[in-house]
């Protein structure tokens, strides 16, 4: 266990009774079950408390009429000690941000905000190492970017191009060591320096836990195998009813680590 070695902060948001009625953007709806979906992310929230993460829940309001508010990431980008607000692309999703503002304020965070016109999703922003990449695609647009890049100051800002994907992190995240993985299918390869490409879709979705453990979904055993075959450890968990809403790992927490206050 990691436990004591990490203690830094994940912020997570229990799937509402809405959840079925989720935004589907590429891929064919199906049902959702709802007793599944709520396992599935309890097992999720153990899995970051095995590894050392103090989980705080998002509060929602009752009777959370937001279906994807499950998946906190979109609603706040944190980076040392700002929390950024989002302001979706997605105008059904912008009052998700309420919750995650007390969250973070609790945690003594400085909150900036995303202000009209931009736009952005939390899931289009990717920290590796010093650099931040940022997508720009259907929730995120050139505004919301330059807005981020100002808010962030003084971090190396790169805009990425995204198509066929709801999120940059949909087709993208990084590793310990900062090695981009992913799907180029989906993204301008051209910004990105040495892209691993991953052996499934959803091998592109890594949580990194911590230097030497990673999260994946339990829908990439050829990536987890291949991770593990390099020295990592791998946590694999199974999250399909959240993937049947276009989820992923990255988007069911956002992970405040303890260098921040």
């Amino acid at each position: 266990m990691d436990t004591l070695r990490n203690a830094g902060t994940a912020l997570v948001r229990r799937p509402g009774p809405h959840l079925t009625d989720g935004i589907v953007t590429h891929i064919p709806r199906r049902p959702v079950d709802a007793g599944l979906a709520a396992r599935q992310h309890q097992a999720y929230v153990a899995a970051l408390r095995s590894a050392g993460w103090r989980v705080r829940e998002v509060p929602a309001a009752r009777d959370d009429p937001y279906p994807d508010g499950v998946f906190v990431e979109d609603a706040v980008v944190v980076c040392d000690d700002v929390a950024v607000l989002a302001r979706s692309g997605e105008a059904r999703r912008r009052g998700e941000t309420a919750g995650a503002e007390r969250a973070v304020r609790d945690l003594g965070l400085r909150i900036e905000r995303i202000k009209a016109p931009g736009t952005l999703d939390g899931g289009d922003v990717l920290r590796a190492g010093d650099t931040v990449y940022v997508g720009r695609g259907e929730r995120t647009n050139e505004e919301g970017v330059c807005q981020l890049a100002r808010l962030l100051g003084g971090r190396r800002v790169v805009p990425v191009g995204t198509s066929g994907c709801l999120h940059l992190k949909s087709a993208m995240t990084a590793l310990p060591d900062g090695t981009l993985i992913g799907v180029p299918d989906h993204v301008d390869t051209s910004a990105l320096p040495g892209l691993r490409v991953a052996p499934e879709p959803a091998g592109a979705h890594v949580v990194v836990l911590a230097p030497d453990h990673v999260l994946l979904s339990a829908s990439a055993p050829r990536t987890a195998r291949r991770l593990a075959a390099d020295g990592l450890r791998v946590t694999s968990v199974d999250i399909s009813e959240f993937e049947a809403r276009e989820g992923c790992v990255t988007c069911l927490s956002v992970l405040v680590p303890p260098t921040t206050p």
